[in-house]
Order: structure tokens, then sequence, then C-alpha cells
């Protein structure tokens, strides 16, 4: 077997991803992480299979763990630690060891592997696995009916209004040593904000979520949404607030305002100035406010308590 010399110390973010395309590729191929030929001699030869290359970073899978912030994990982080907890996986200089069957004697590295893999996949099938995955299909259209319906309160309030939308990023150097928990403490400084910064007076209602992305890592998808009689420069208003994040984030975060592109959405535009009795362009600014919460970036893990999705009180 090649030895592979590609390490790297990743996220919080891309590890948890990392966990979740390790458990999704043993739901769909029926492989071990190795397979071992006998040789002439007699010794084992470590052959590399489609999972091997996930086992690169599975120290710092099994770090993710280890930490004394409580977390609510996704099924698949779930599904990782219960059966690293189940074979009484255990550090080793040559990479994490478990026993053998019989409790008797510890298993080299890339045997142990694969007692993790045989346990990872027992547990996929398992009730309560295969009842969250549908669970959290539920939950995000039940996102998306709430956002719309909120959206909806909010511009029946004043003849128009103007909607900012924005995403809020970390950059690249921030990214690498950002936790979750950091994220929601920047997001309440935010949400404080409203109640006292200027930027935000005649503020009407507000969406914000917290998602995770491949690409992004940790982010935020926010709408804004003001009383379009007396804030008319929504390309203004969303650069204001996205600088006020890079203060709030203390120069790590950047952001991208969709009003200052809003070309690129045609017809189907649902931000800046709506007119409350234009009722043919609710259906675009409902599709605005389910990309907010859209399943495909939803977070690994999270803080215990907190909630991913955060939305202005009605008056």
């Amino acid at each position: 077997m090649t030895k592979r010399n590609t390490y790297s110390y990743l996220s919080q973010s891309d590890i948890a991803i990392q966990i979740e395309r390790l458990v999704q590729a043993i739901e769909q191929h029926d492989s071990p992480a190795f397979r071992f030929r006998q040789t002439r001699t007699g010794y084992e030869r470590i052959e590399e299979t489609r999972l091997s290359r996930y086992f690169i970073h599975i120290r710092q899978m099994m770090d993710l763990f280890e930490d004394r912030v409580e977390y609510r994990y996704s099924e698949h982080l779930r599904a990782f630690r219960e059966a690293c907890q189940d074979i009484g996986l255990e550090r080793h200089p040559d990479g994490p060891v478990c026993l053998n069957e019989r409790g008797t004697a510890w298993l080299d590295h890339h045997h142990s592997m694969n007692v993790l893999v045989a346990r990872i996949l027992q547990l996929t099938r398992e009730r309560w696995y295969l009842r969250r995955k549908d669970d959290l299909r539920l939950q995000a259209k039940k996102q998306e009916i709430r956002v719309c319906d909120y959206s909806d309160a909010v511009v029946d309030r004043y003849s128009r209004t103007n909607i900012i939308r924005l995403d809020l990023y970390y950059r690249a150097e921030a990214q690498a040593r950002l936790r979750v928990e950091h994220v929601f403490d920047d997001l309440d400084r935010m949400i404080a904000e409203h109640e006292r910064n200027p930027i935000f007076d005649h503020l009407t209602g507000y969406i914000c979520a917290v998602e995770q992305g491949e690409d992004r890592g940790y982010h935020i998808h926010a709408a804004y949404f003001f009383n379009g009689n007396e804030v008319r420069g929504d390309v203004y208003k969303a650069q204001q607030i996205g600088e006020l994040w890079g203060r709030i984030t203390r120069g790590e975060g950047h952001f991208n305002s969709c009003n200052h592109d809003k070309e690129k959405y045609g017809d189907e535009c649902g931000i800046g100035i709506i007119q409350r009795n234009d009722r043919t362009i609710r259906r675009n600014v409902h599709k605005a406010m389910r990309y907010l919460v859209k399943d495909a970036q939803h977070l690994r893990l999270r803080p215990e308590g907190s909630r991913g999705v955060r939305m202005g009180m009605l008056r």
C-alpha cells in the first residue's frame, strides 16, 4: 500500500462534513475500510478500498467529540460517535485501535477501522437513524412555511417594504479556527445591535439562519425588512449592515449583498422595494426567504439549546 502524506489540519466545520461523508459512503457501499491479502511470505498486504481515503483525518474526527461544549449532533455525527464508543476506540501512535471481538488483544489500526465501519453500518440501519433523516426533512419544510408566513406578515404592515438580503461569511483564515459556538455568539451581538444602532431605524422584521456549507464553512443567511416609506436605498442599507458585520467579527467577517446585484434575478426578484398590494411578487419574496433555510446547508452540530433560525417579533 502506498503511504499517504496528505494529512492537514481541518476546521471544525470541515471535519464534521468529513464525518458525514464517511457515514454516507458506508451506507452506500458494502466495503471495508481496508482489505488484506496474504503474501507468499505469510505477511498481510494492506489494500485500500473506496472508503480508505476518509480515514486520513480519523484522529481529528475523534477529537471533534472531545470538547467541553455540549453539542447537538446530526444523525451522521451521532452514528460515528456512538460507533467509536461501542467498539472502545482508543488513541494509538499508529492510529486509533480497538480490542478484538473477545476483548483479549488489541487489533492494529487498519483492522480496527474495519470494525468501526461494520459498527457504523449497523447503526445506520437502526430506526432512530432512519427516522431522524425524515424528521429533518419535515422540519425543513415547516421552516420554509414559517419564513414565508413571517415575510407575508411583515410586508403587510406598510404600503412599501424594503427587503435586504445578505450572506454573512468569515474569511478563510478565520474559518480554520472557527467554532460553531463563535458564530452563534457573533449572531447574538448582531441581533443586540438591532435595538441600539441607528442602522436599524425603521426595522420591521428580520430572519437570520446559521448555515454550514462545504465551500464556505459556517455562515449566516440574513434578510432584513425595513419600512419602505422611510428607508429607500436598499444597496446602501445592505452595505451598512455588511460593514457592521465586519466590525462585530473584528475584521474576520465579510459579506455578500444580493441587493447589489438584483438584476440577475430578473422577473423573479423578491428583494428591494416591495409594494404591499403587488400580490404577484409575493412568490418571489417567498423564494428568496426559502433559500435562507434550505436543507442542503444544515448544521451538522450546534450548541445544545441554540436555535439555528432566528426571526424578529411581529408587532
